[in-house]
């Protein structure tokens, strides 16, 4: 097991996908956490609706404010991690190196939370170095309570699930590209489309709070609709419920790659 975690580190880490994509999330994670810094402590932030609360929501906010950029790349990564060994035609020697399909899925899970916890740092390091310097330039408290630290911590997470989340996604449409195209495109337009229609109805407002975006914002305090009759869910509660979108796809991509034949 231990090898095959190996060669799925090093499948990732001698491409130049890897410092591309940490370049990506550190740069999105620094200008959006600098940009809210500013913009919720300016005097006329409310005015121009601007997300309001206490200290600790506020500050929340800044550090996850590149965190909508950061997860769409590990879905990215999830997808790529999958689909690029379809695509190359490599899935026959990872599958032959490794015979057990289950303990090969596996790998690619464990490797997969391994580099969402490790862009996740790369997404702290530029959120909390830039937001903190323009919050203590604003006269705010960069560190107001601990729920800061344990929101750090859930962003960690959250990257790692949604790198799984593509896993998944990789497995469920063969082809790379579609893949990438439809996972982006429903996170990033329609997921956003039916939260805003179903908002305001009164059957939807209660599943809205349940897609994978709004969970993600719940779970990290982030900020989220507001005007709506929805009720969002508390943080725990958002971490189960992308746990549990995780651990479905994962759980179907390890099926469908036992099961299925591959040449």
């Amino acid at each position: 097991m231990g090898a095959a975690i190996k060669s799925e580190f090093r499948k990732f880490f001698t491409t130049r996908l890897w410092w591309g994509m940490a370049i990506g999330i550190f740069l999105a994670a620094a200008l959006f956490s600098a940009f809210f810094a500013y913009f919720t402590t300016s005097a006329t932030a409310t005015e121009e609706g601007a997300p309001t609360g206490d200290p600790v929501q506020i500050v929340n906010s800044v550090y996850t404010a590149g965190l909508g950029v950061g997860y769409l790349l590990m879905l990215t990564v999830g997808i790529l991690q999958i689909g690029s060994e379809y695509r190359h035609k490599t899935i026959t020697s990872t599958l032959l190196s490794t015979p057990n399909r289950v303990r090969a899925m596996l790998a690619k899970i464990v490797a997969l939370l391994g580099i969402g916890a490790l862009y996740g740092l790369v997404s702290l390091l530029g959120s909390v170095t830039v937001g903190a310097i323009t919050l203590m330039v604003r006269d705010v408290d960069p560190f107001p309570s601990i729920e800061v630290l344990r929101t750090l911590a859930l962003s960690l997470l959250a990257l790692g699930l949604w790198s799984l989340i593509g896993l998944g996604l990789g497995i469920l449409i063969p082809n790379m590209v579609a893949a990438i195209l439809v996972g982006v495109g429903v996170a990033w337009i329609v997921e956003p489309l039916l939260s805003f229609g179903l908002s305001n109805l009164d059957w939807g407002a209660k599943i809205v709070p349940y897609f994978p975006s709004n969970a993600t914002n719940a779970m990290v305090n982030g900020v989220t609709a507001q005007g709506t009759d929805v009720t969002f869910l508390s943080w725990w509660a958002g971490a189960l419920v992308l746990a549990a979108y995780a651990a479905a796809l994962s759980a179907f991509g390890t099926w469908r790659t036992v099961r299925q034949d591959v040449s």
